[in-house]
């Protein structure tokens, strides 16, 4: 009580606790404790054992210990501070180093809390950096390296659990021309509307990278080559219906880009590499084509065909209408 007195005599709050084990609970209980002046000698928990169950909490906030004991040897006291305590205080009571051992423990607080508010800021600025150096900085997708990352994540799932995923490579149609036309900065805001449509239609899971230039790259894990083509579709469509002037580009007259897609089946072992290249056999059938479509490496239209297909390389399958004007495609693609 005279201890709790002096305290509060100080300005301070102070809760008290009559042996080792209400202390620890009180402890446990209590959100911020700026300062704990434990006996050495308790029942059931005694103030080494306390200090160190304290300092064991995987806490932010700074405790400062102090033991009050009439044990002033020096082997009690190298014991106090290998568990975890701060400083002492003996008995009697000193009022005047009791207020000492408050304004160095307000101080060593103040500290620890400067430092870990430095330390979260570092945390979030190395999470940041750390995001910035796997985007790209133009479209904001993934660049090489968090695809490299992301790729071993996925290779490894395939190869542990049999999953599969379609790999779709997407090239912006005539790009040069349009750059040559309306200059780069142009060329650059293209680029990044075409990202836009693609990030506004990934699903949780996909992920989507710019492979280089104006190519763009989309993951689409557990998909089979049916669904990945009906993905790439709506984000053919949806980079035509940007309605962008692109005047070198005849006879639509819009941006628009071809889609390349390829699978690899459950179960399925092959390289990542292997499927990109055939995802970018597929891109270039759809140019060979005349662009602005999908085509499936050894997969399956979902797209009944209007009119007459372009005859394709053995082992592609084109998907997507041969119209010619936005106003020509059927109103269910």
């Amino acid at each position: 009580m005279i201890l709790k007195k002096s305290v509060e005599k100080f300005g301070h709050e102070c809760l008290m606790a009559e042996d080792g084990e209400k202390a620890w609970e009180l402890f446990q209980n209590t959100l911020e404790v700026d300062v704990i002046i434990s006996d050495w000698m308790m029942p059931g928990i005694d103030g080494p054992e306390l200090c160190r169950r304290v300092r064991g909490m995987d806490t932010s906030w700074y405790t400062f210990f102090i033991f009050l004991t009439a044990l002033g040897d020096k082997e009690h006291l190298l014991k106090g501070m290998e568990a975890g305590a701060d400083d002492y205080l003996a008995k009697p009571l000193d009022r005047e180093q009791l207020q000492v051992r408050l304004i160095a423990a307000s101080r060593v607080n103040s500290l620890h809390r400067r430092l870990n508010e430095q330390k979260a800021e570092l945390e979030k600025l190395n999470k940041e950096l750390f995001a910035l150096a796997r985007r790209d900085p133009l479209t904001l997708l993934g660049n090489r390296l968090r695809l490299r990352e992301d790729l071993e994540a996925l290779t490894a799932q395939a190869e542990r659990y049999g999953h599969g995923y379609c790999a779709m490579l997407c090239d912006v149609d005539f790009f040069k021309s349009y750059n040559d036309t309306y200059d780069h900065l142009a060329g650059d805001e293209v680029l990044k509307k075409v990202a836009e449509v693609i990030s506004e239609g990934l699903r949780t899971g996909d992920s989507a990278y710019r492979y280089g230039g104006e190519e763009f790259l989309v993951i689409l894990p557990e998909q089979s080559l049916e669904s990945a083509s009906v993905a790439a579709e709506r984000l053919r469509c949806g980079v035509e219906d940007l309605a962008l002037p692109h005047e070198a580009k005849t006879p639509l007259g819009v941006v628009t880009i071809s889609v390349g897609l390829a699978a690899l089946s459950p179960g399925e072992k092959r390289l990542f590499e292997e499927l990109l290249k055939e995802a970018d056999d597929a891109l270039y059938g759809a140019k060979e084509a005349g662009r602005n479509r999908v085509v499936a490496h050894d997969g399956q239209s979902f797209l009944k065909a209007f009119g007459r297909w372009p005859t394709p390389r053995r082992g592609l399958l084109y998907a997507g209408p041969p119209y010619l004007h936005s106003q020509d495609r059927p109103g269910s693609a």
